[in-house]
Parts: C-alpha cells; structure tokens; sequence
C-alpha cells in the first residue's frame, strides 16, 4: 500500500531500525527488492534519481512503480532521489511520485535553505514529504581523494536548517559517498551525535554500499532511519551475470539477476531490523 515516507521513518525512529531505500532502474531490481520485502514482510521506499534516466524512461517506468506499490500489502513508497531543482521534483510529483528529495547540498547555506524552502511551501499542503541535504555527500570518485575535500554536515548549522526549511528528513554527510568505496569508509559518529542530540527528524544516509555492519548498526543507534542502497544491488546484479553459463539464454540470465538483487535486499532488511515491522503496520 502507497504510504507517507514521514508516517514511515517517525515509525521507524520510535522503534529503532532503518527503512531501506532501494534506488532502482529495471524491471529485475524492482521485482527482486520487491520479492525480498514480501518474504520478509518489510516497509520499502522505492527510489529513482536523474542519473537513471539514461537507462530508463521514468516517465513509464513509474507507472510500474506505482503498481508494485499500490498492490502490496506492505507500508511502500516511491521516492524522487536527489532532485537538484524545483522543477526536476515538480515533475516527479506530476508523475505519480509521493515523495522526494530537493538537493541543495551543493549550494551554500543560504540558497540551499532558499531552495528547500520553496519546495516544502509547495508540496507540504499537497502531504509530500520532503527530504534535503545538510553537508554535501561525495560523488563516484576516488574514496580518499574525496576526504581531502570532503563537505561534512555541520552540526551548529542542523537545527536552524531543519527549522527554517520545514524538512520531513535530513540527510547527513559524515564519510560517507556515493558508489563504490575505493578505500574502508571513514564514518564520522561524532557529527552524527551532534546533528542528533539538535534535531528530531528521521536521518537518513546515502552511500550505504559498502559501510560495514558494525557502523551500519552503530549509526542506527544513534538515529539514522533511512538508508540508501544502489551500489550493492548492481554489484550483486554483476556477480549473478559473471555466474551465467553460456547456452542457459537471456530468460534464465533475467531470473538469476533479480534473484540475486533479492537475496542482496534480504541481507539489508535484516541488517537494518526491518524485517516484521510491515506486519500489523496499519494498526499502529
């Protein structure tokens, strides 16, 4: 069932775990992180970003989108990744998205505020929540390069951020980036503490691919509430495509690819505790 993302993580916050945000772009990730939350009755939020749209015409993929949400029994939503102006999320909503992300993480204080705060004026009345950025979360790049310039969230700047955007959600910039770490992620818990002792909102990390489970863990227990997961996906998409054996033919090939997404999702969900927690969901 098509869920508010807000009702979804406040939930999530009271009880201690994570939602999984699964960032996907075919019809094999869909069906797989689907599947993955159904064997382990999970609330999802099924995300999309602009950097997909050379793979995938989101203006019909949606709709599939919609489908896999309104069909299920499960809490879902579906979620506009990373959008970098008012128009690019606009759109997102005319499509048929019920939440998303204004980024303004690359723009100074001020303009980010500005930004975000023209999109919560926008799309609170309408019951969209909306999720910004704090600190600016590294690209695809090399992991250690990137520390040398890294734009880390300040915690001083938090809660008048978060007071003056009206936000649903923060996203949070402590180490972590985009892709493929090309070195052991370097979590700043610290920053983390900080942001959480000054604000009440669900925190969300992106760039999840990769952090080890002990931190995965240690950052939900100081107030992270929605984790972004891509990379992972296609990596275990890879291995399955590296294991297909020649003559098995692209059906099979399909089916090994969504089946490793799920066994992949699966791992995640039960990492971040929210296995069971779609079950009796709908009668908190």
């Amino acid at each position: 069932m098509l869920v508010s993302t807000k009702d979804m993580l406040v939930k999530a916050q009271k009880e201690h775990y994570a939602v999984a945000n699964f960032c996907i772009w075919n019809v094999e990730m869909l069906s797989g992180v689907m599947k993955a939350c159904e064997k382990l009755q999970s609330p999802v939020i099924l995300s999309f970003g602009s950097g997909f749209l050379v793979n995938t015409d989101i203006n019909h993929f949606v709709n599939m989108m919609r489908s896999y949400a309104t069909q299920t029994s499960l809490p879902c939503s579906i979620h506009w990744d990373h959008g970098r102006s008012f128009e690019i999320v606009s759109h997102a909503i005319d499509i048929g998205y019920n939440s998303l992300m204004i980024d303004g993480s690359a723009y100074s204080f001020e303009e980010n505020i500005r930004m975000t705060r023209e999109v919560v004026d926008k799309f609170h009345p309408m019951c969209i929540p909306v999720e910004a950025e704090l600190g600016h979360v590294g690209a695809e790049t090399d992991y250690e390069e990137a520390l040398n310039h890294y734009m880390y969230t300040d915690p001083s700047q938090a809660a008048e951020f978060v007071e003056k955007t009206g936000i649903d959600s923060l996203a949070v910039a402590i180490g972590n980036q985009h892709g493929a770490y090309t070195a052991p992620p370097q979590i700043n818990f610290e920053i983390l503490e900080k942001v959480r002792r000054d604000v009440s909102i669900p925190l969300v990390l992106h760039g999840a691919s990769g952090i080890g489970d002990e931190d995965i863990r240690h950052a939900i227990s100081l107030g992270i509430t929605k984790i972004n997961i891509h990379t992972e996906l296609c990596e275990a998409a890879m291995s399955a495509i590296e294991a297909h054996e020649k003559g098995e033919g692209y059906q099979a090939l399909n089916i090994r690819v969504r089946d490793a997404v799920q066994k992949r999702a699966e791992e995640k969900i039960l990492l971040f505790g929210s296995n069971g927690k779609a079950e009796g969901w709908f009668e908190k």
